[in-house]
């Protein structure tokens, strides 16, 4: 099982920027689908965005389509979420997982699969 860790979060004000980072220990990256998913008491997990391993295609929860960008440099074993124009809507527990990704209708879907990290939390506040 991969092992993986998170790190960047922190808190910033309304239209503030993060850049989050995942790695893995003993294990190469570049050949996982990775995604991060956030995870907030008030709502229910969800999805934010996800990269594949084979072609670098992406998936982006339609909130934050144009304010997130993923991305990933197998030279440093990493994948990064970096998040602009924060929102108070966006304040969660961010975590990066494997996960399987499949294009149904044009239309690219991801889901976690078997490893994830514990989180980094992300906070949003004036």
């Amino acid at each position: 099982q991969v092992q993986l860790v998170e790190s960047g979060g922190g808190l910033v004000q309304p239209g503030g920027s993060l850049t989050l980072s995942c790695t893995a220990s003993r294990f190469t990256l570049d050949t996982y689908n990775i995604g991060w998913f956030r995870q907030d008491p008030r709502q229910e997990r969800e999805g934010v965005s996800c990269i594949s391993s084979s072609d670098g295609s992406t998936y982006y929860k339609d909130s934050v389509k144009g304010r997130f960008t993923i991305s990933r440099d197998n030279a440093k074993n990493t994948v990064y979420l970096q998040m602009n124009a924060l929102q108070p809507e966006d304040p969660a527990l961010y975590y990066c997982a494997t996960v399987g990704m499949e294009v149904i209708r044009g239309t690219s879907m991801c889901w976690e699969k078997d490893s994830r990290g514990p989180g980094t939390q992300v906070t949003v506040s004036s």
